[in-house]
C-alpha cells in the first residue's frame, strides 16, 4: 500500500512561503539497514541523555527514595573503578567477600518505579559516572539487547559484551517465555565474567512477565534474574507531569502539513500507513529510521487496531523520545491510542509510557505550528 496521505494534498495546504524549498520526508519510504556492528557502537545513551549527570538529577523533595538512589548509585559507580574482573573478584560493592570467592550478593542494581521518576536519568548517570571507556560500558533498551542478540548470536554477543565493566539494561520487560530464558542465560554467562549489571524497570525483578505469559511455567528463570539484582526502588510521580500543562489538542491536517513543508527535516505521513510500514522494518532499525528527522508529522491518528502494531508503536515512541524528535500530530489524542484492553492487559506499562512519552513530545511540536 502506498505510503501517501490518505487524502490528496490540496494545493491551500502546501505553504508557498520561501522557507518550504523542499518536499517533507517519509518515514514510509525509508527501509534502513543497519550493520551488526553498528549496532555494538551505538550501545550508549541516547542523544537526550547526553549531559546528564548526577548532579543533574533534581530530586521530588518529599520522595526520600530519590536521594537515597543518588548516593547509592554514586557509590556503585566508585566501586567499578579497580577494573573489570573476571568471576567479580573486584566486585567489593555488592560484597565484602575476599577475592576469588564468589559473593552472595546481587551484581547488579535494579531500579523500580512508576513513569518519569528519573530512572533513566540515573541510569544514564551510572553509565557516564563509571570509571572505564566507552568502549567497555553498554547502555540500551531491553529490545535493543535481544536485537544485539538476534543481530549477532548468542555466543558472539557473550564475547562481545564479556570484556564489559557495566551493562546498563533500560525498560527491563520480559514479553514471552523465549525472552526469559534468553536473557537469564545471557545475564548469568555475563555476571560469571565480571560483567556489573544495572537495569530499570516498572516491574520488580520477581514480576517480571507476570500477566504476559504463563511466568510460573517459567519461574526458575525469572528467579534467577531476579538474584542478579539488588532492587531500589524510586517513588515519585512522572517528572513530565509536574507543573506542566496539559498535552495540546490535535490539530488539523491542514496545520500540520503546513508545518511540515515550512520545518526542515521534517517527516510527514500518513499514521495508518505508517504503522503497517513498521511492521516492515525490524525493529532494531527504528533508530535509523529517524535518523536526521527533526519532527515528525502525522496526519489522520487513529487507534491502534491491534497488540502487535502497538507493540511496534512503543518501540518508535521510545527511539523518538530518546532523540527528542517532536511529534505534531491531526486526528485523535494520544492518550487514545490504546483501547481499553490494552490498557488493562499484560502491556500496560509499556503503554502507558509511551502515552507519557508521546505527549511529552506533541508539548514540543507547539513550536512548529507557531513559526
Amino acid at each position: 500500500m502506498s505510503c501517501s496521505l490518505t487524502r490528496p494534498l490540496q494545493l491551500s495546504t502546501v505553504p508557498t512561503s520561501p522557507i518550504a524549498e523542499a518536499a517533507p520526508l517519509s518515514l514510509c519510504a525509508r527501509e534502513p539497514h543497519v550493520p551488526a556492528d553498528r549496532l555494538v557502537a551505538e550501545m550508549v545513551p541516547p542523544p537526550r541523555f547526553d549531559a546528564v549527570r548526577f548532579d543533574t538529577y533534581v530530586p521530588d523533595p518529599q520522595q526520600p527514595s530519590q536521594i537515597e538512589a543518588v548516593k547509592v548509585l554514586s557509590d556503585f559507580a566508585s566501586g567499578l573503578g579497580d577494573g573489570h574482573a573476571p568471576g567479580g573478584g573486584k566486585r567489593r560493592w555488592f560484597s565484602r567477600a575476599p577475592r576469588n570467592t564468589a559473593p552472595a550478593a546481587p551484581r547488579g542494581v535494579y531500579l523500580d518505579g512508576g513513569y518519569g521518576v528519573g530512572k533513566t536519568h540515573l541510569l544514564a548517570s551510572l553509565w557516564h559516572a563509571t570509571p572505564a571507556e566507552p568502549s567497555l560500558k553498554a547502555f540500551g533498551t531491553f529490545v535493543e539487547l535481544t536485537n544485539l542478540v538476534g543481530a549477532l548470536g548468542f555466543q558472539q554477543t557473550v564475547r562481545t559484551l564479556s570484556g564489559h565493566r557495566l551493562l546498563c539494561i533500560d525498560e527491563f520487560e520480559l514479553d514471552d517465555p523465549g525472552d526469559t530464558v534468553l536473557v537469564s542465560t545471557l545475564l548469568g554467562k555475563l555476571v560469571d565474567a565480571g560483567v556489573a549489571l544495572a537495569a530499570t524497570s516498572n516491574t520488580l525483578p520477581g514480576k517480571l512477565g507476570e500477566g504476559r505469559f504463563a511466568a510460573a511455567d517459567f519461574l526458575r528463570e525469572i528467579q534467577g534474574l531476579s538474584a542478579h539484582f539488588r532492587p531500589l526502588r524510586i517513588d515519585g510521580e512522572d517528572y513530565r507531569h509536574r507543573g506542566l500543562p496539559e498535552a495540546p489538542p490535535p490539530y488539523s491536517d491542514e496545520q500540520v502539513t503546513k508545518a511540515a513543508y515550512a520545518t526542515e527535516g521534517a517527516s510527514l505521513d500518513d499514521f495508518p500507513h505508517l504503522l503497517e510500514h513498521l511492521a516492515r522494518v525490524h525493529p532494531s532499525r527504528y533508530g535509523a529510521l529517524t535518523d536526521e528527522v527533526r519532527a515528525v508529522c502525522l496526519t489522520d491518528v487513529q487507534p491502534v487496531p491491534d497488540q502487535s502494531t502497538a507493540l511496534r508503536l512503543v518501540v518508535l515512541a521510545d527511539r523518538l523520545y530518546d532523540r527528542e524528535v517532536p511529534v505534531l500530530a491531526s486526528g485523535l489524542p494520544f492518550d487514545r491510542l490504546f483501547s481499553d484492553e490494552m490498557l488493562n492487559g499484560g502491556y500496560r506499562k509499556k503503554y502507558f509510557r509511551a502515552i507519557s512519552r508521546l505527549t511529552a513530545l506533541a508539548r514540543d511540536a507547539k513550536a512548529l505550528v507557531a513559526q
